[in-house]
């Protein structure tokens, strides 16, 4: 009875922030890595195949490695050892990533950082929603703000470098000692403080065919194929931008890192205004309503003449899209009620088709230049108006 009050009990304070903190420095790092990526090409003299590699391979390589973790690590003190393993392997990884001379020893840290990512942040956000169950999609929408929040401060990280004077490799090393202050925020809480540290039913990995047949019929299937989707119009999209702007919009590193702090930053604004929206209206309707707009702004974006005239619809994208992660990651746990460690084994071998996607646009890139291999992007919103306005019920 004391551990399901525990795991449905709202998030204390205590740990809601120290699970922000976690999602804060995890964004940090992409985007960091997004503003800095122009320069970190330059000085390494990479080709776009390689900046396609770098976002393809970790992804590839680290949802493979991280796929067993979810079930492994259980729930509890179990649960709570792995992320706290897994929060000093991401600081390493990142102060390998600002300290790498050469393609393969960047590709290596990066290849690292991504299951140490895994087993830190998405550990910890599987904790905070089981501990407030019926408010996934709210709980979604604050960690969200908070990722929000950092991938705001990676370009400002960038840019006050290089008004510093400093190098990217500079930026990372901030950005380490941003993991670091996370990783003691998460040691210092009280084991319970809002992640679910005290349940004692361990979440166990049920078999290959009963997991295949629990996804199925839950229809889990559905909402990791549309996290994945719509990640090409989020995270890829945002690891290309820099060097769009660049190559094709003619922007200098300096305007591009500024394009994509206003990405993000109007992302911020629609992530905080998604926590206002999600407490009035169904976060499936939500869903549909942003898809619909995004299918209108992204074509738009692509095709509008201007640096300024571009960066406007960027913003407005950027906006539209703030509901896709939280609510799809809230419909993924919801419809595995109970299972959040398999949710997050699942959404890592997920991520292994969803590593094709950046090695995609970097080939179409190489061959055809950014823009055209932009353009695949826009049947994502049509994608995602395949979403049901009407839930399973759970259990």
């Amino acid at each position: 009875m004391r551990s399901a009050l525990i795991r449905t009990a709202p998030p204390a304070l205590a740990g809601l922030l120290a699970a922000m903190a976690v999602e804060f420095a995890d964004e940090l790092v992409d985007g960091t890595k997004s503003a800095a990526m122009p320069l970190i090409r330059h000085d390494l003299g990479l080709s776009y195949v390689q900046v396609g590699l770098l976002a393809a391979i970790p992804l590839l390589l680290g949802s493979l490695i991280e796929a067993p973790v979810g079930v492994l690590s259980g729930t509890g003190l179990r649960r709570r050892r792995f992320i706290l393993a897994g929060g000093l392997v991401f600081v390493a990884a990142i102060a390998g990533m600002a300290l790498a001379p050469a393609f393969l020893v960047l590709l290596a840290a990066m290849v690292v950082f991504f299951p140490a990512s895994g087993t830190f942040v998405s550990l910890t956000q599987s904790a905070l929603l089981d501990a407030d169950p019926d408010r996934r999609a709210q709980l979604m929408a604050r960690w969200t703000l908070a990722g929000s929040v950092g991938d705001v401060a990676g370009p400002l990280v960038v840019a006050a470098v290089l008004v510093a004077g400093a190098s990217w490799r500079v930026a990372f090393g901030l950005v380490a000692a941003a993991g670091a202050a996370s990783w003691l925020a998460v040691a210092a809480a009280r084991p319970g403080a809002g992640t679910a540290e005290e349940a004692v039913d361990e979440d166990r990995w049920p078999g290959t065919r009963t997991a295949i047949r629990i996804t199925w019929r839950a229809g889990a299937l559905r909402w990791l194929t549309l996290l994945e989707v719509s990640d090409l119009l989020l995270d890829v999209f945002s690891a290309f931008l820099a060097l769009y702007l660049v190559g094709e919009a003619h922007a200098t590193p300096a305007v591009a890192a500024l394009g994509v702090a206003v990405r993000l930053g109007a992302g911020l604004a629609g992530d905080a205004l998604l926590i206002a929206v999600l407490e009035r209206f169904d976060p499936l309707r939500v869903l549909r309503a942003s898809a619909l707009a995004a299918g209108l702004l992204f074509p738009s974006f692509l095709l509008v003449p201007g640096l300024g005239a571009k960066l406007g619809l960027l913003a407005a994208l950027s906006i539209a899209t703030a509901p896709w992660y939280p609510v799809l990651k809230a419909e993924l746990f919801r419809s595995l009620p109970g299972r959040s460690g398999l949710a997050v084994s699942l959404g890592s071998v997920a991520g292994l088709a969803g590593g094709l996607g950046p090695l995609a646009v970097g080939l179409l890139a190489q061959h055809l230049g950014l823009t055209w291999a932009m353009v695949p992007l826009a049947l994502v919103p049509p994608a995602l108006l395949a979403a049901p306005t009407r839930r399973r019920p759970s259990g």
